[in-house]
């Protein structure tokens, strides 16, 4: 368990990366307005499933039929990614594609996700033979590791709450990046 979770602690520390520089410095999603909207939509999902695995992992036990409510979170993590392969192609054609480094990171985060799986499957797997229950995490978990994961579920779940934003292209959802309408406009004078 606990090399699970500096696994996905790693994962979110590229993530943040993934996230700060590739989609908000140099893609600029949110300000890209409907054109972003399928991705961002992804993101979004994505976001709040990484919130919901960074805090409690560390602090919880999903025993029982509650082991499987996790599963299909962990799983729906993996659809919605594979979708977000396939949309950001199309989303970051005018861009010139999806950045070089930016795939590399993707695939970086691929093979530690598969990692974090393979390392956290047998606490599934006890936790679903244990009675339905979430329950108080019984395994010590280092206290800068619980701490660190706790930051990542608010800066996630923030994210996420960026891009869930500008996908309903909500006022100023391109802050502070001007929106693609903008920019066009400023262009085309």
């Amino acid at each position: 368990m606990i090399n699970a979770l500096w696994l996905l602690a790693a994962q979110g520390l590229i993530g943040a990366f993934d996230t700060l520089y590739f989609h908000e410095w140099r893609a600029r999603l949110p300000a890209l307005g409907g054109d972003a909207r399928a991705e961002l939509w992804l993101h979004a999902a994505r976001a709040l499933i990484y919130g919901v695995v960074f805090a409690t992992l560390p602090r919880v036990e999903w025993r029982g039929a509650w082991a499987l409510v996790f599963a299909a979170l962990l799983a729906a993590e993996i659809v919605i990614t594979l979708k977000d392969f396939v949309v950001e192609d199309r989303v970051r054609k005018p861009l010139g594609g999806v950045y070089r480094g930016e795939r590399v990171t993707h695939a970086v985060m691929g093979i530690i996700y598969g990692a974090m799986l393979a390392n956290l499957a047998p606490t599934l797997l006890a936790w679903w033979r244990e009675p339905t229950a979430l329950a108080a995490q019984t395994e010590e978990v280092p206290r800068l590791l619980s701490w660190a994961l706790a930051l990542m579920a608010v800066g996630v779940t923030l994210s996420g709450a960026r891009d869930l934003y500008a996908a309903l292209a909500l006022p100023r959802c391109g802050w502070p990046w001007e929106t693609a309408a903008a920019e066009s406009a400023r262009r085309g004078r």
